[in-house]
């Protein structure tokens, strides 16, 4: 991460409650350099690198129409999570993860577990700023190639597809309060009396770093309570029944 004051805090938190050796280190991940130090650091802390996450992302401002859109606003939220003139974001996590793992295998250590998260943005149209959308639906392309790649180390290569999560971010973007969004989303969701947290996400994605998916890979596990699935005009089909 980089935001310091807030990674040292939650670190310290971490360390207090479950007595383990958590630690933090900056790293912006569009800087190679920062990213493949932010590997070694694991390397040298806890000897191997089992998972990795790639969680890092910007949403950019929030104008949904081509004829509002900047390119550099488009250009620094692709910067962010995929590939635009430079190898960048969660394909340099894939890279340098992929390097210790191999290296590991090469030792007799096999497997590890590559996440990234990507979003129903990657699945659908409509749900966010261009920039966003193309940047989604890069992820899915990254996950996909690499796991056919890595597949041969015994290394998993997944991605985790929220909705809509009211996180300080999504707060940010919109404007608007926690109760807001949940209360906007929920009248959207096909799963009702229910409300799409973080620890959802983070649940998913601890799923897919651990041995109970252990044959999992390649694979994008959507947390949206089944919306990507649902063409809203079928409700007036179930109406007339």
């Amino acid at each position: 991460d980089v935001q310091d004051e807030l990674g040292h805090s939650l670190c310290q938190s971490i360390s207090s409650a479950t007595h383990n050796d958590i630690t933090y280190i900056h790293c912006d991940v569009t800087n190679e350099s920062q990213v493949k130090a932010a590997v070694e650091k694991a390397l040298n802390s806890f000897g191997k690198l089992d998972i990795m996450f790639n969680n890092a992302g910007i949403l950019g401002d929030n104008k949904f129409q081509l004829k509002d859109s900047h390119k550099d606003d488009f250009e620094r939220v692709l910067r962010a999570v995929t590939t635009l003139f430079l190898i960048t974001g969660v394909f340099l996590g894939i890279k340098h993860a992929a390097q210790a793992m191999i290296s590991a295998t090469n030792k007799g250590v096999i497997g590890g577990s590559i996440i990234s998260t990507a979003s129903v943005s990657g699945s659908l149209g409509g749900t966010g700023s261009y920039a966003y959308t193309c940047s989604k639906h890069a992820v899915l392309g990254l996950t996909r190639n690499a796991a056919v790649e890595l597949g041969q180390f015994g290394i998993r290569v997944n991605c985790v597809s929220p909705f809509v999560v009211a996180t300080p971010m999504a707060k940010q973007f919109t404007g608007v309060s926690e109760e807001v969004i949940e209360g906007v989303t929920g009248e959207i969701a096909n799963l009702k009396h229910l409300t799409l947290k973080a620890y959802d996400i983070a649940n998913a994605a601890l799923f897919l770093g651990s041995d109970e998916s252990r044959y999992v890979s390649g694979h994008n596990l959507v947390v949206d309570g089944g919306m990507t699935i649902v063409n809203p005009s079928f409700s007036v089909l179930q109406q007339q029944n």
